[in-house]
């Protein structure tokens, strides 16, 4: 009997022993689990403020292109007004030069019925004078459309110059942040 009870004794000693051991691995396993789940945390933690800091980088540069745009455009917009206030200023001197040409005009033909031998001599030189003033007309009227013919064709071979620069410089950028979002794994259509 002895023999049994110290057989069994042994054998409980032996499975409390295995359970202890049991438990002691699954201790270390379980804190082992817990060591890496805290690396992974630290892991993604550090990853989602790397993210969070180059989001905060490319928002800075979208602003940026935002702001160059936009001063762009007001620079375009004060040369376009520019570019009309010397127009307009040009055609009032045009309507002002055409008024004046008007009344010499008035004046010589009143000379000319006032005056009977001169008359033919004033006629002569009126138009004299009216084919010179229309000529002269004629002449600023081309220049004053060559000139703002050229003036626009410039300013639209600038903005064609500049169009494709702005237009490949956006696509660029959303190509690029684009595939950056894509590359964390966000879809830009949800942003």
């Amino acid at each position: 009997m002895r023999a049994l009870v110290s057989q069994g004794g042994w054998r409980a000693d032996v499975e409390a022993k295995s359970a202890y051991r049991r438990v002691v691995m699954e201790k270390k396993l379980l804190q082992d689990h817990l060591a890496l789940r805290r690396d992974e945390a630290r892991r993604s933690k550090a990853s989602e403020e790397q993210l969070r800091r180059r989001l905060q980088v490319l928002e800075a540069e979208l602003e940026e292109a935002r702001s160059e745009s936009k001063a762009i455009y007001a620079e375009m917009s004060r040369q376009c007004r520019a570019l009309q206030k010397e127009m307009e200023t040009r055609s009032r001197q045009l309507e002002e030069e055409v008024t004046g040409l008007r009344e010499q005009l008035e004046t010589c033909q009143k000379e000319a019925k006032a005056a009977g031998q001169e008359a033919e001599q004033a006629l002569g030189e009126r138009d004299q004078t009216l084919a010179q003033l229309r000529a002269h007309v004629a002449d600023m009227e081309a220049k004053y459309e060559e000139i703002l013919h050229g003036s626009l064709d410039r300013l639209l071979a600038k903005l064609r110059v500049i169009k494709p620069q702005w237009d490949g410089a956006v696509l660029r950028l959303h190509a690029k942040y684009k595939e950056q979002l894509h590359q964390f794994g966000l879809n830009p259509l949800d942003l």
